[in-house]
């Protein structure tokens, strides 16, 4: 009986285990900010101003191009089914920015324009991933 109880205790241990990763991973917040050489500052950030509440209100400064994506290996992590993997790339130019959308599902509006191509953006504009809004503010 005690040897039942063990397995049944070991068992639903495990189950917790899982079910505390696989929320950790499912939330996907995160900045990386590794892998970075050369840093430039613009003097802009990007700022999540609508999207997942655990990232409202971060910013990301400009200093190289950031991706923004539902990957792990993006810049920008937003957990979203809107999303895709790597859906766009910001790239300081100067004192602007140069938007680009990565082949995305969905689509990346900057505001309110289709990017079908790169498009330059300065500090106020909006960038609209799925349910997602980023500012591109000054710091």
């Amino acid at each position: 009986m005690a040897d039942v109880v063990l397995l049944f205790g070991r068992l639903l241990f495990l189950a917790l285990l899982y079910l505390f990763l696989f929320a950790a991973v499912r939330t996907g917040i995160g900045l990386v900010a590794t892998g970075r050489t050369a840093a430039v500052r613009t003097g802009l950030e990007l700022e999540v101003v609508r999207g997942p509440k655990e990232l409202k209100g971060v910013r990301v400064p400009l200093d190289g191009p950031v991706i923004i994506g539902r990957s792990p290996d993006a810049d920008l992590v937003i957990a979203d089914g809107f999303v895709s993997a790597l859906h766009a790339r910001v790239t300081p130019d100067g004192s602007e920015a140069i938007v680009e959308d990565l082949g995305s599902t969905n689509g990346t509006v900057l505001d309110g324009q289709p990017v079908t191509r790169p498009l330059r953006a300065r500090a106020g504009s909006r960038i609209v991933l799925g349910q997602n809004e980023i500012a591109v503010v000054k710091p």
